[in-house]
């Protein structure tokens, strides 16, 4: 917020960090937000004067693939804070990356969307879903993923 307030942003290449770009707030149609953690923002989110749009990943893993994130509970109050204060047409939800092994069965994924559906019916228009991608960082936590 405090960028939007100066009018601008300095965004960083991320594949030459050198190289910055300077955004200004004046010279965007919309502002696009996507994290895990919506909590910061809520707040403030009524200063913004530009058309916002999330999208939301949630998963549910537990705290040995993502030790890091909020608790799914709170994630899920952020969206309904979100959809009601933007419409739920600006908030969207990504259940992704889905990963298959004994943990985290098909069957345990079934589960996990059919519960998150039910609680955010109403509240969201869209979710989306996608499965892990085979890439060189995936295979370097292989062990982690167990699949």
């Amino acid at each position: 917020m405090n960028r939007y307030r100066e009018g601008y942003i300095d965004v960083k290449n991320p594949f030459h960090p050198n190289l910055v770009s300077r955004i200004n707030f004046s010279a965007i149609d919309a502002i696009f937000f996507c994290t895990k953690n919506t909590i910061p923002i809520i707040d403030s989110i009524k200063e913004i004067k530009k058309p916002i749009l999330f999208h939301i990943p949630v998963t549910s893993y537990k705290n040995d693939i993502e030790p890091n994130v909020i608790s799914k509970r709170k994630i899920i109050e952020a969206i309904k804070q979100l959809s009601l204060l933007l419409g739920k047409d600006n908030v969207v939800v990504r259940y992704d990356p889905i990963f298959i092994s004994d943990k985290y069965s098909l069957t345990y994924h079934i589960k996990a969307f059919e519960k998150l559906c039910k609680n955010l019916d109403g509240y969201i228009s869209k979710i989306l879903i996608s499965f892990l991608d085979d890439y060189k960082n995936v295979r370097k936590n292989k062990r982690i993923l167990n699949y």
